[in-house]
């Protein structure tokens, strides 16, 4: 089968996966590629709104990765976007400027649809094909998505305004600055209230893994990685809660040019870092995790399994 294309448009970057089937029937990844273009800046506002410079940010990694993805002469290429423009008051016409320079209509996924999407994503993970029970947690820059499988199959899928974007505009109000202390404890608060009165429960047996997705935990191995001298690929895919507490002080107590300057941390992402950490922490904290599962497979490897009938 000819392979497929999926371009997803998140909030805080924009992703390209060409995939296709195995000879086994499993879904293989052909190439990939990640452009960090922030088009969700003023998501935290009461009325989100696309501004100019982010839309022009968007068209040109779009245009760049459809251009990457084009040597692979894909058989379907899909545009989705999730959280940045699904709440934006000018989402439309961020999907329109795209289809008119372009030609490809975008996919706008719902919460519901993005967090099963994820985990169908998930499935595919042959590292992942022991577990049963497991919880899943994808962080993005507009969202949280949440899941419980039990039986491999979702019982509970919920998406939660919690992406690193949105809370750190919303609770550190100069990100030139450290972050301080009373800042991450307020961050803390926010995610576990809110996933109290989510109607996602932490109901699966004690002791149930939970996987962890998306850049933060990408960028956490990164950053180990650095340090070891070793490539990404090397290091633990468990990931500690102690290393994100150990990790997070000492970034959030660097201002961000000094942040920038960390190796293995995207110098596009070194604003928003410390809250995305204060957030899986505190996700951990509310479900009662002492690490996180990281598995590379998510929204885009979802979307290339349904289009590829892959199941």
């Amino acid at each position: 089968m000819s392979p497929v294309a999926v371009i997803d448009i998140g909030s805080n970057s924009i992703k390209c996966l060409v995939a296709a089937r195995a000879a086994d029937g499993s879904l293989g990844a052909l190439a990939q590629k990640t452009i960090d273009a922030r088009i969700s800046a003023g998501i935290s506002e009461a009325a989100p709104h696309l501004a100019e410079a982010s839309t022009i940010r968007g068209l040109a990694a779009i245009d760049e990765l459809l251009s990457f993805a084009a040597p692979f002469s894909p058989a379907q290429t899909i545009l989705v976007a999730t959280s940045a423009v699904r709440d934006a008051e000018n989402g439309t016409e961020f999907i329109d400027r795209v289809r008119a320079a372009t030609g490809q209509t975008i996919r706008l996924l719902s919460g519901d649809e993005e967090a099963n999407l994820i985990g169908r994503g998930l499935i595919c993970d042959p590292a992942l094909s022991g577990l049963r029970d497991f919880y899943v947690f994808d962080l993005g820059g507009g969202s949280l998505e949440c899941l419980a499988f039990r039986n491999r199959r979702i019982e509970q899928a919920a998406s939660l305004q919690l992406g690193c974007v949105r809370l750190a505009e919303k609770f550190d109000a100069d990100r030139e600055q450290p972050v301080v202390s009373k800042t991450l404890a307020t961050i803390s608060r926010h995610v576990k209230s809110t996933l109290a009165k989510a109607a996602f429960a932490f109901s699966l047996p004690p002791g149930s893994i939970a996987v962890g997705t998306g850049g933060t935990i990408t960028t956490v191995r990164a950053i180990f990685a650095a340090r070891a001298g070793q490539p990404l690929e090397l290091t633990d895919t468990l990931v500690a809660i102690s290393q994100l507490r150990t990790l997070l002080p000492e970034l959030a107590a660097l201002r961000l040019a000094d942040r920038k300057l960390v190796a293995g941390l995207p110098s596009a992402r070194a604003d928003v870092f410390p809250t995305a950490l204060a957030t899986l922490i505190a996700v951990a904290e509310a479900g009662g995790f002492d690490s996180f599962r990281h598995s590379l497979y998510n929204l885009r490897f979802g979307l290339a399994a349904e289009a590829l009938k892959i199941d």
